[in-house]
């Protein structure tokens, strides 16, 4: 018999990552490999344009692990948008990734009313798509070959 508990719990939930952790790098010879690189740690990466009156143009958030650029986010305020401000932070951060990180990969997720075209004209493929997440939205994952 177990009891079974629905609450969020932090605590709980770090040893749960930390002991899936544990079992996926005793499974796996490429997680095993990793463990004491640089390559183990997620690294966030970030990039910022900033206007003239140093307000907030556009950024892109991301983070690097295991030779992979993830972009988690990139924004754009309208009044930059179709400005090449967009292309410009997600080369930059591409270059980061490489240049500082190794990265060989990148990846990234978008809504099917936000930019998958985008994304495809800078080089990205579409290697998943899930319709209906959330209804009525179509998700795509999007991978480049770096360098």
């Amino acid at each position: 018999m177990f009891r079974i508990e629905t609450e969020v719990d932090k605590e709980r939930g770090q040893l749960l990552r930390s002991r899936l952790r544990a079992a996926n790098t005793a499974a796996s010879p490429v997680l095993r490999s990793l463990r004491g690189t640089p390559g183990e740690r997620e690294v966030p990466l970030h990039v910022w344009a900033l206007d003239d009156s140093g307000d907030l143009a556009g950024g892109l958030v991301g983070h690097t692990w295991a030779s992979w650029l993830h972009v988690a986010l990139l924004w754009v305020a309208d009044p930059h948008r179709g400005s090449g401000l967009g292309s410009h932070l997600l080369s930059r951060a591409e270059h980061l990734a490489r240049a500082e990180h190794g990265c060989l990969h990148a990846r990234l997720e978008t809504w099917d009313f936000q930019a998958p075209d985008f994304y495809r004209k800078q080089g990205y493929e579409v290697v998943c798509v899930i319709p209906g997440y959330p209804p009525g939205i179509t998700e795509y994952t999007l991978t480049k070959r770096l360098g």
